[in-house]
C-alpha cells in the first residue's frame, strides 16, 4: 500500500521541511522560500486574553474558570466565522483567530465585546466575562488551520495579553495602517516590553 502524500501545509510537511534545511543547509534561501510559498498568507490576525484568570482561580477554582473559558469560546467563535474568519487556536484563556481583513477583526472584536457586555448584565460579578483584544495584519504561517506564525501574530498576542486592559481593542501599526483607510479612529501609544519600545493604536 503506497504511502498518502503529505498535506501541502500540514503540520508533518513543514517539519519535513525543517528538517531539509538542516540536513541541507546550502539550501536553506530555497526552502525558506518553498515554506513561505506553502504556508504564507497575509491575513488579519485576532489575538483574545480573557481578563481576571488569576483572580477567579483563587477565588472560585480551576474548574470555574474553565467554565467561564467554555463559555468566552461559545460566544467569540459564531462572531469570528460571521466575519469570515477561523479559531486557529485556544490555549489556556487566549484565543488565535484569522480573518480576511482587518476591518473584519475589528468588527468581531467590538462584536465579541459587546455581547459579553450584555452576558455580564445578568451573570453575578465573579462569573462575569471580559476580554483584551489585539489584532495585526500582514504576513503569517497558517499551518493546516491549527497554528500560525508571524510578527504581527506575536505582536497582536502581545497587545492582548500583556497591554490591553479589559474590554479594550489595541491594533498593531501594520494593522492601524489598514484601518485608517477606513476611517476608524485611533489613538496612538507606546509601551516598553522587555526592553522594546512597542507602538500601537488604541480604537477609540
Amino acid at each position: 500500500m503506497s504511502e498518502s502524500p503529505l498535506k501541502r501545509n500540514s503540520k508533518s510537511n513543514l517539519e519535513r521541511l525543517l528538517q531539509e534545511m538542516l540536513d541541507r543547509p546550502a539550501s536553506e534561501a530555497e526552502i525558506t522560500r518553498e515554506i513561505e510559498e506553502e504556508f504564507g498568507e497575509t491575513r488579519a490576525v485576532l489575538a483574545l486574553d480573557m481578563s481576571g484568570f488569576s483572580r477567579t482561580t483563587q477565588r472560585r477554582g480551576i474548574v470555574a474558570f474553565l467554565l467561564m473559558i467554555h463559555q468566552m469560546k461559545r460566544i467569540a467563535r459564531p462572531v469570528i466565522e460571521a466575519n469570515d474568519g477561523i479559531v486557529v487556536k485556544a490555549e489556556a484563556d487566549n484565543l488565535f483567530c484569522l480573518l480576511e481583513t482587518t476591518t473584519g477583526a475589528i468588527k468581531a472584536a467590538r462584536e465579541i465585546i459587546g455581547r459579553l457586555e450584555t452576558v455580564n448584565l445578568v451573570l453575578p460579578e465573579d462569573r462575569r466575562l471580559y476580554a483584551s483584544i489585539g489584532i495585526g495584519w500582514g504576513r503569517i504561517l497558517n499551518v493546516d488551520e491549527r497554528d500560525l506564525f508571524g510578527d504581527e501574530v506575536n505582536l497582536a498576542s502581545k497587545l492582548g495579553e500583556d497591554v490591553a486592559e479589559k474590554n479594550q481593542i489595541l491594533l498593531t501599526q501594520a494593522a492601524q495602517a489598514i484601518a485608517a483607510q477606513s476611517g476608524l479612529d485611533t489613538r496612538e501609544a507606546s509601551v516598553s516590553i522587555s526592553g522594546l519600545t512597542l507602538n500601537y493604536y488604541q480604537l477609540v
